[in-house]
């Protein structure tokens, strides 16, 4: 059984900024909540195959996870694998799949996530365990399009 969510954020941006900060390893300090540090696991510009550990501090406490770069579709699309076997949760797939699309002189920005593979009590309580998520991703993306919206001015 999969937990699905989604979030969807419109940005005074343009669409091509929205998605190149998405990807913006650097710039996460600037704007990522509970922000610890990302440790690059390959070199060069972010592309498909990718990955990194992101530390951030949630609940008084850090945890790592592990990303991998699953799809780009430049601009418009962004896959990211997050493997709770080799990071703190210790279970689970996540999946972010983000869209970016233009809305006029904005831009939308749409978050579907999925969580799979969950066991035990955290499969018993995956809907709040979901709901979680949900809200922990709509923080990031109203973190982003401030930090974006504030920098363009």
């Amino acid at each position: 059984m999969s937990i699905h969510f989604e979030v969807t954020r419109t940005f005074n941006v343009s669409k091509e900024r929205t998605y190149d900060a998405l990807l913006d390893l650097d710039a996460a300090k600037n704007w990522m909540q509970g922000f610890v540090g990302i440790e690059r696991l390959d070199e060069g510009p972010i592309k498909e195959g990718s990955e990194w550990k992101e530390t951030r501090k949630m609940f008084g406490k850090e945890a790592t996870e592990h990303f991998e770069v699953v799809e780009l579709k430049k601009p418009e699309k962004i896959v990211l694998r997050c493997d709770g076997t080799k990071g703190t949760t210790g279970k689970g797939e996540y999946i972010y799949t983000y869209t970016v699309q233009s809305a006029g002189n904005e831009t939308e920005v749409t978050l579907h996530g999925e969580i799979r593979g969950l066991t035990g009590l955290a499969k018993f309580f995956g809907k709040m365990l979901g709901g979680t998520f949900e809200k922990a991703c709509a923080k990031d993306l109203d973190a982003l399009k401030n930090y974006l919206e504030n920098e363009s001015n």
